[in-house]
C-alpha cells in the first residue's frame, strides 16, 4: 500500500507546472504563527494552517494563477488561495497576505 503513496506523489509532481517568471516572488517558505506555505519554483505547494483547534494541510501542484490568487490541487480537488497583498518588501522582509493571513518569507532579506 505504501507504493500507492509514492505513485500519487509522482503523479502530482508530474502535473505541476513551473511558476512563470513574473510570479517568482511567490517562491519560498512563507510563515505566520498559524500558517506555513511553501511554494517551489517547479510548481509544488505545501500548505498547513492551524485553525479552530485543528489543522488543514495540502501538498499538491499549483495549477494556475488568476491575477494574484492561485489555484492548487488536481481535478476535482482544488482550492484557491486568495492573495489580497501580493509579495512585497516591508522593512527589508518579504511579506504577502494569503486568505487573510500576513505571511513573511523565511530566509529572504531584500536589499530594496
Amino acid at each position: 500500500m505504501r507504493n500507492w503513496g509514492w505513485a500519487l506523489l509522482l503523479l502530482l509532481a508530474a502535473c505541476s507546472k513551473p511558476l512563470p517568471k513574473e510570479k517568482w516572488d511567490y517562491v519560498g517558505e512563507w510563515r505566520s504563527s498559524q500558517m506555513t506555505l511553501l511554494i517551489l519554483s517547479d510548481g509544488i505547494v505545501a500548505y498547513k494552517r492551524l485553525k479552530k483547534g485543528g489543522a488543514v494541510s495540502i501538498n499538491a501542484p499549483l495549477r494556475a494563477f488568476e491575477g494574484d490568487d492561485f489555484e492548487v490541487g488536481a481535478w476535482p480537488f482544488t482550492t484557491t488561495f486568495v492573495v489580497t497583498e501580493p509579495p512585497h518588501v516591508v522593512d527589508g522582509h518579504w511579506q504577502m497576505v494569503v486568505d487573510g493571513v500576513r505571511l513573511t518569507k523565511q530566509g529572504a532579506i531584500s536589499s530594496i
